[in-house]
């Protein structure tokens, strides 16, 4: 008996212990496969389409270069032609009767390899070198600025998710204090305690807690969903991501924002590259100013046969020549002239577009600036406020269970918990946001 009774026992603790075990291996597995926001970014470089995209304009870029080197080097050209005619052409010997010889065989082939080498097209060579050059360049450069932006969409991606998350425990917690408080209200009531009323007011701030509780549940289910699109994974495939409560004050001050602006962003170096292609094109375009001189080479062999071997007839089988060549167009009614000018025309335009890039900059900047600083401000305020609003609400309780306070001082107090949690994790999480997005309108890659 007291040996089946020891093992009952014995069962009994394995059994809890085993129980107890599980949710901790189950949670240390979660937290392994929990994705940081270094996972995050890494994740989304690796998949993102646009990335993808400026990488195969920087190969189409670079293959447009190599096209434009092969330009200065000689073209090599080969034909193979088989002529028939009708009949023959002959040609009788003066004082020989019958004595006639081919002038033109009826059957003719030709084979002719020939070379061009471009010694000057108006200094059209050198300049879709450079714009190609140029271009290269360009497509680099907006490779990094697509980066930079992948990396602030899953940076936002990251913390809308953490800001929900909290937002819907806050909308939980909500709903939990919200029916405690129903039922001491319930209970009062029952018992003579408290009017109809109380309770009438607890059940309709109850309702309206889930109301909001759905849709707090809504909005992080969206969230998921566009962290998943920033990883292009499956829009319902759940998300596990490390939670991140910290945060570190930004030190520098506006000036410092705007200079690290103007030296590090990219797209100004890419304004700069566009209006200098814009300057090579009104070169190209004059192009047609000068002549266009070429060196030609060419040997050729002829014969009666396809062995191109000379015949009857054929008085030098084997020939080469070679040629230099100028060519001018000088009047085309203004031609090139209209081109030039609508080349400038693009020039001006290519300018006017860098000072514009240059004013959004600064206006980038300073909003993000602002909205740092207004978030970085809410979370110290708020956060003093957290612990005062938690008090409030509990001696608000204790004092309708004491019966010298009325259900609108709880729900009041609840009200003004919750909308405090909120208003901290808004700002905290805001402040993140804004502070990645201050980093990307300065230029500045941080990954973390």
């Amino acid at each position: 008996m007291m040996s089946s009774m020891c093992m009952r026992n014995l069962f009994f603790y394995l059994t809890v212990g085993c129980l107890m075990l599980f949710p901790m291996a189950s949670s240390g597995a979660d937290s392994a496969k929990a994705l940081s926001l270094k996972d995050t970014l890494d994740r989304a470089l690796e998949a993102n389409l646009g990335l993808k995209r400026s990488q195969e304009e920087v190969r189409a870029a670079q293959e447009i270069k190599k096209s434009r080197i092969t330009e200065f080097l000689p073209t090599l050209s080969t034909s193979y032609d088989y002529l028939h005619r009708n009949k023959e052409l002959t040609q009788e010997l003066t004082g020989l009767v019958g004595a006639d010889f081919v002038v033109r065989p009826d059957d003719e082939y030709t084979f002719v390899t020939s070379f061009t080498q471009p010694v000057f097209r108006g200094f059209s060579l050198i300049n879709q070198y450079k714009i190609a050059d140029l271009g290269l360049d360009a497509a680099e450069l907006s490779q990094k600025v697509v980066r930079q932006d992948v990396i602030l969409d899953a940076k936002n991606a990251y913390y809308s998710v953490l800001k929900t998350q909290k937002l819907l425990g806050v909308a939980e917690q909500r709903i939990t204090q919200i029916a405690a408080q129903k039922d001491v209200a319930e209970n009062f009531y029952e018992v003579g305690m408290s009017p109809l009323n109380n309770l009438l007011q607890a059940q309709a701030s109850l309702a309206n807690a889930r109301q909001d509780f759905i849709v707090a549940k809504n909005n992080l289910e969206i969230a998921k969903s566009q962290f998943n699109i920033v990883l292009r994974r499956r829009v319902n495939a759940p998300v596990d991501i490390q939670n991140i409560l910290d945060y570190e004050p930004f030190v520098h001050d506006i000036d410092y924002c705007l200079s690290a602006a103007r030296e590090n962003r990219l797209e100004i170096t890419v304004a700069d590259l566009e209006v200098e292609i814009a300057g090579k094109e009104v070169n190209l375009a004059r192009k047609d100013y000068y002549p266009s001189i070429n060196l030609t080479g060419k040997y050729t062999r002829i014969g009666d046969e396809y062995k191109v071997d000379g015949g009857e007839a054929i008085s030098d089988a084997a020939s080469w020549d070679i040629q230099a060549t100028a060519q001018w167009d000088f009047w085309e009614w203004g031609r090139t002239t209209f081109g030039i000018r609508e080349k400038l025309h693009r020039l001006s335009q290519a300018q006017y577009r860098r000072s514009e890039i240059l004013d959004n900059i600064d206006l980038d900047v300073k909003t993000a600036f602002l909205r740092t600083k207004e978030s970085e401000k809410n979370i110290i305020t708020v956060e003093k406020a957290i612990e005062q609003a938690k008090e409030n609400f509990r001696i608000n309780q204790e004092r309708f269970k004491e019966q010298v306070a009325t259900t609108t001082d709880v729900l009041d107090a609840q009200t003004l918990l919750s909308n405090t949690l909120t208003n901290y994790f808004n700002a905290l999480y805001d402040f993140k946001i804004s502070k990645a997005t201050l980093f990307r309108t300065m230029g500045q890659e941080v990954m973390e």
